[in-house]
């Protein structure tokens, strides 16, 4: 993200890197999950956007070597696991090659983003941007997690989200947004967190089908 003022080192820039953290994201994970309940060991869980790549270390050393983690980004990593339990996508999950290759390592019981656009300075193209991105990550929730699984999302707050979180509360059991203590003071985003993605239906001739996962 662009600007000077996020360039500095504050307080959790200064911790992730005492603490071996590519960046201070870290501690908005670790918030959400002391807050929800999120990372459980022997869950299999998919990281959206996940470099440089601190929600991925966090989460794995929550796994301690159960489960399975997925990670995917445009960018490389910048840190180079060696977990059994991982694996590494480069691309772009709108590529159906991209979503067959994560659809594979799952069904997920987790779907983690902290996707963001590249920002322009323009707030309202910044959020629209955001929006549509929250948007393609919960195409991708929906696809690839399993009934009961859950999905967080970074999402830019510019007046878009009451209309995402209708949506999620469609296909979820709860939906809200949560803000941790580690986001900037300056900064507009926020997290969106669905909680117990519901069985799809669908009724053909009247006749009603569930998926089963």
């Amino acid at each position: 993200m662009s600007g000077s003022s996020y360039d500095k080192s504050d307080y959790w820039a200064v911790k992730a890197k005492k603490e071996g953290y590519p960046a201070r994201s870290v501690y908005k994970l670790m918030e959400l999950d002391a807050k929800f309940g999120l990372v459980k060991p022997g869950m299999r869980i998919l990281d959206v956007g996940a470099a440089p790549g601190s929600w991925t270390l966090w989460t794995l050393r929550r796994l301690a070597g159960t489960g399975f983690l997925a990670a995917v980004d445009l960018q490389s990593l910048g840190i180079s696991p060696k977990d059994a339990n991982f694996a590494f996508v480069r691309g772009d999950i709108n590529d159906p090659a991209i979503r067959e290759t994560l659809a594979a390592y799952g069904p997920y019981d987790l779907v983690l983003s902290d996707a963001a656009p590249s920002t322009s300075g323009n707030s309202g193209l910044d959020t629209d941007r955001s929006e549509a991105l929250v948007e393609t990550v919960m195409d991708c929730a929906e696809a690839l997690l399993k009934t009961g699984g859950s999905l967080v999302a970074k999402l830019f707050v510019g007046g878009g989200e009451r209309a995402i979180l209708d949506r999620m509360r469609s296909g979820f059991a709860t939906a809200r947004g949560f803000k941790p203590e580690a986001c900037r003071s300056v900064s507009f985003e926020t997290y969106l967190v669905a909680v117990g993605r519901k069985k799809k239906e669908y009724r053909i001739q009247n006749t009603e089908y569930r998926i089963k996962n």
